[in-house]
C-alpha cells in the first residue's frame, strides 16, 4: 500500500479524468479539483484563450504554478490536464504529494469520446487522429513513469470505471486520514 495525502489523475484527454475523478472524490471524501478549471478560475480566462494569447508554453507555466498550489493542500483529488506530465518538476511533485492514477484510453476511443468537443486547443487541427497519436506516443512513457497504478477506461462509463477503481485503489493506496 502506498500512503499519500492526495489522489492525482493523469492520462490523455478523453480518458475520463474529470468525470471519473468527481465520482472517486465523492467516494473517498476528497475535494475535487479539475486543474484546467482551477486555472480558469484563478485567471478569469478560458484555457483556450490562454493558449491563443500565450501559446502552449505560457499555459504550461500557469499549469505548473496551479498544480503546485493545489497539491500544497491535503485531501484532494486533482484531475490534471493531459499534458501536465510533460514537465519533470510536475511529475516529481505529483509523486511527492499524491498517489498517481493513470487513466488510459486508446486513440480510437478518444476520437469517439471527443468527436463533438471543440474546446480543446491542441485538438483544433485538421487531423485529430494524427494529433492524438503523436501525443500518445510522446506522453505514454511519461504517464507510465509517474503512475502508481494504471487503469484502462476503454468501453466503460464513468460510473462503471469508478466501481472498478474503488476496490483497486483500496488495495494499492492508503489515505493518511483513513489509517
Amino acid at each position: 500500500m502506498t500512503p499519500a495525502a492526495n489522489l492525482v489523475l493523469v492520462g490523455p484527454m478523453g480518458a475520463g479524468k474529470t468525470s471519473i475523478g468527481r465520482r472517486l472524490a465523492d467516494r473517498f471524501g476528497l475535494a475535487f479539483v479539475d486543474l484546467d478549471q482551477a486555472i480558469e478560475a484563478a485567471t478569469g480566462v478560458r484555457v483556450a484563450d490562454i493558449f491563443e494569447r500565450e501559446g502552449e508554453a505560457g499555459f504550461r507555466e500557469r499549469e505548473a504554478r496551479q498544480l503546485a498550489l493545489e497539491l500544497a493542500v491535503d485531501d484532494r483529488l486533482v484531475a490534471t490536464g493531459g499534458g501536465a506530465v510533460l514537465r519533470e518538476a510536475n511529475r516529481a511533485l505529483m509523486r511527492q504529494r499524491g498517489f498517481v492514477l493513470h487513466l488510459a484510453v486508446p486513440v480510437e476511443e478518444q476520437l469517439r469520446r471527443l468527436a463533438n468537443d471543440r474546446s480543446r486547443p491542441l485538438l483544433q487541427r485538421p487531423d485529430r487522429e494524427a494529433t492524438l497519436r503523436a501525443m500518445a506516443e510522446a506522453r505514454a512513457p511519461l504517464y507510465a513513469d509517474v503512475a502508481d497504478l494504471s487503469f484502462d477506461t476503454r468501453g466503460l462509463t464513468p460510473g462503471q470505471a469508478c466501481e472498478q477503481l474503488v476496490p483497486l485503489l483500496r488495495q494499492h493506496w492508503t489515505h493518511p486520514r483513513a489509517a
